[in-house]
């Protein structure tokens, strides 16, 4: 059986990106950092799960993203790249057999955009550094 993707389960595209701002489409606020999953989006609240710039996303970020049915999770680690991915998130991504992405914040909106067209994906989006 294959994955349809319809209106309601559908990604939300990313409509403009830029230092300490991420455009959503359905969304009239910018947000600064953001996850973004099948069927909706919202603000990424780093204190919710000890985020930090090291040691990195947490497993508790990404869990979020397949709660909501992603498949696939693209992960930014910022313009300059200064968050990291530990590899315990990395691991536990294999482990559900969830294809991971982990790019700079520009090149992981692309990739984004171009999965949420035909497939279930996930994104945390920060923005700044």
């Amino acid at each position: 059986m294959s994955f349809v993707v319809t209106e309601k389960n559908r990604s939300p595209r990313i409509n403009h990106v830029s230092w300490g701002r991420l455009e959503v489409e359905g969304r009239a606020e910018p947000y600064k950092d953001a996850k973004l999953f099948p069927g909706g989006s919202r603000e990424w609240n780093w204190r919710e799960t000890g985020t930090n710039h090291v040691p990195g996303i947490q497993q508790a970020d990404v869990q979020e993203l397949l709660d909501h049915g992603a498949k696939i999770i693209v992960l930014s680690r910022g313009m300059k790249e200064c968050l990291k991915v530990p590899p315990e998130t990395l691991e536990f991504l294999k482990k559900r057999q969830i294809e991971a992405h982990v790019l700079p914040t520009a090149e992981a909106a692309q990739l984004y955009n171009r999965l949420a067209e035909t497939e279930s994906v996930g994104g945390l989006f920060h923005t700044t550094c």
